[in-house]
């Protein structure tokens, strides 16, 4: 026996999975010197949604956010979450994005690099794990646990096998759905521990509920360290907590030898900050319960959740449920994890939706079915293949073999808004999200969910949302002081809506449903906070919903045809900020042509004509967000 060491996923995981990845780094700074004195073997504080969180919807430098962690951490191991080639993204990168990334990482404060591949495809992993030695960081390679008909002890040693001759410092078991059992997890690791003599991670998901007997046999069979999270953000799509965990070592020879006194502590500031932040505790549903069934993690049920109330479909849920793992075997059993769940899940959404199986199919899948993700873990159904991508022949090599260089690029279109090497991957990474990153920290004012501090008797910055809505006077004559007073009319009586329209734009004020601090606005609300421009700034009440439309009528004759968003999300015009527009005015287009891309559910969706003929209105703006059915184009036949 030997004492098991922890890992604590709060600040990365643990948020990721229960809060939407909405903690902010405020939020951490005041609890880091109490968690570097615990004793963990590592804290996980970046990677995995984090990054792109940062930019999108918090208004923080990624990178600024590491290094003010690693000022207050001076004796705990950070650690980072990178999904191999996809790095901290959803589509793979070239490897000089992967080396400077990897490189940029360990220099602004990261020990030790946890890696794994969605396909468990070793080819992707080779680049990652030889920048993260050649940087000196901490390699720890990733074996991701499923369960399907390819997915075997055999494979999984196999991969493992793989991944210490790559030269894996320690290897990782990463169960993202919960799926691990006590005993398969004490026969696999014996496995391992027998074969390779490699340090074993454990990461697990409670989900389910049978993570902490999977922990107690996994350590039972060698396994040298487990993730926890601390209780306010445990349990449900989240890890064990670390309290009970501890608790349930004690006096063995596995004793971690951590404090739980001291852990208590720890967790009484995050319940504080929960409870301010208004975010709910992790639980396990019935929904979660079936993951045995359909495997999907915790995280992506909300994530379906999410887009079926936005569609006003959330009855179908359970169809979406019973379609996935129809999905996911017609496309060879990817496991469910970023970017396969989104590939996976958001097929099924629209194959539900659509009543037609394939009719819409995003671009992510169709690059997944191409082999420009890694090789599926089993053969692709020929049937589905040839809807997808025809007779075109799937790639045989590694995908990035076939990415040209992408910094020289990503140097070029950056000028002038990149400070430092550190922002040209950024933008490498997010080129749209981190341009109007860029341009907001420019102008020293950077659009993000705002939230409104107040002290309160824990001692911390209690916070509660507010949303911003930027008015100027070149977008309406409405006067300011009215809209406020109207808004404060709205949110103390009981009138529930209220519509103005002025010189073309229309205001609706109507009452909604408390919102829960922190977690992303609406597509609608997105919408008012960019379509009308600039300052004075309306602070809107939280249950207090505004919505602005001054989109241009379409033009509907017999002799035009409209193509509506699919879904909601983000409307792009082009390719990336530098790109011309797939289609302008006037533009001739014929049926199956990319006219834009809706990014939902954080894949790229290109949205292509069913009609031929001209352009005649483009309805939507760059970077807006658009609702499901809304028109986008106008075709003239």
């Amino acid at each position: 026996m030997k004492p098991v060491k922890i890992t604590d996923t709060t600040l990365r995981d643990a948020h990721q999975s229960l809060w939407a990845t909405r903690m902010r780094t405020e939020d951490m700074l005041p609890i880091l010197s109490d968690m570097d004195d615990m004793g963990f073997f590592s804290m996980e504080v970046w990677g995995g949604a984090t990054f792109d969180v940062c930019l999108r919807f918090l208004g923080e430098d990624p990178w600024e956010r590491l290094r003010e962690i690693k000022r207050h951490v001076k004796k705990t191991p950070l650690q980072m979450l990178l999904r191999a080639q996809s790095l901290v993204g959803y589509q793979h990168y070239p490897d000089d994005v992967v080396r400077e990334f990897v490189s940029l990482s360990v220099k602004n404060g990261i020990d030790i690099i946890r890696i794994f591949d969605s396909l468990n495809d070793v080819r992707n992993m080779v680049v990652p794990m030889q920048a993260a030695k050649m940087a000196g960081a901490h390699v720890q390679a990733s074996v991701v646990y499923t369960i399907s008909p390819v997915h075997t002890t055999k494979h999984y040693l196999e991969t493992a096998t793989a991944l210490a001759e790559l030269g894996a410092d320690s290897l990782c078991i990463k169960d993202m759905a919960g799926l691990l059992t006590p005993f398969k997890a004490y026969e696999l690791i014996s496995l391992l521990k027998k074969e390779l003599g490699i340090m074993i991670h454990l990461h697990s998901h409670y989900i389910g509920g049978m993570a902490v007997g999977t922990y107690l046999k996994a350590v039972e069979a060698g396994a040298d360290v487990i993730d926890t999270a601390s209780v306010p953000l445990a349990f449900g799509a989240s890890q064990p907590p670390v309290e009970t965990v501890v608790r349930a070592f004690q006096d063995t020879g596995y004793d971690s030898g951590l404090n739980l006194r001291q852990l208590f502590r720890i967790a009484k500031y995050f319940e504080a900050l929960r409870k301010s932040r208004g975010f709910e505790r992790g639980i396990t549903r019935i929904s979660d319960m079936r993951v045995f069934e359909h495997q999907v993690p915790g995280g992506m049920i909300s994530n379906l959740v999410s887009q079926l109330e936005e569609q006003g479909a959330l009855e179908r849920i359970h169809e979406v449920l019973d379609e996935i793992p129809k999905v996911r075997a017609e496309l060879g059993y990817p496991p469910l994890v970023t970017p396969t769940s989104q590939i996976v899940g958001t097929q099924a959404v629209l194959n539900v939706l659509s009543r037609a199986r394939y009719k819409l199919v995003p671009g992510e899948v169709k690059a997944y079915v191409r082999g420009l993700y890694g090789r599926p873990p089993a053969p692709i159904n020929a049937e589905i293949q040839k809807k997808i991508i025809g007779d075109e022949q799937p790639l045989s090599v590694r995908p990035a073999d076939k990415l040209e260089p992408g910094m020289p690029k990503a140097v070029k279109d950056s000028m002038g808004l990149a400070h430092s090497p550190e922002d040209i991957v950024s933008y490498a990474l997010f080129p749209q999200i981190a341009k109007k990153f860029f341009e907001e920290r420019e102008q020293g004012v950077i659009s993000k969910e705002e939230t409104k501090s107040v002290k309160g008797s824990s001692g911390i910055a209690e916070t509660k949302e507010t949303k911003t809505t930027w008015l100027s006077k070149e977008d309406s004559n409405l006067n300011l002081q009215e809209i406020k007073e109207l808004i404060q009319i709205i949110d103390e009586t009981e009138i529930s809506e209220l519509n103005l329209e002025s010189d073309g734009v229309k205001i609706s004020i109507r009452k909604g449903p408390n919102q829960v601090a922190g977690v992303p606005v609406t597509a609608a609300a997105r919408q008012v906070d960019r379509a009308l421009g600039a300052d004075p700034v309306v602070r809107v009440s939280p249950n207090v919903e505004t919505v602005v439309a001054n989109t241009p009528e379409a033009v509907v004759n017999a002799n035009t045809e409209i193509i509506s968003a699919p879904m909601v999300g983000t409307f792009y015009s082009s390719q990336s900020p530098d790109s011309d527009a797939f289609v302008k005015v006037g533009q001739m287009v014929e049926v199956g042509q990319i006219v834009c891309i809706v990014e939902a559910m954080k894949l790229m969706n290109e949205i292509e004509s069913e009609f031929k003929g001209k352009v005649i209105q483009v309805l939507a703006e760059n970077g807006q967000p658009v609702e499901y059915g809304q028109p986008l184009f106008v075709i003239e036949k």
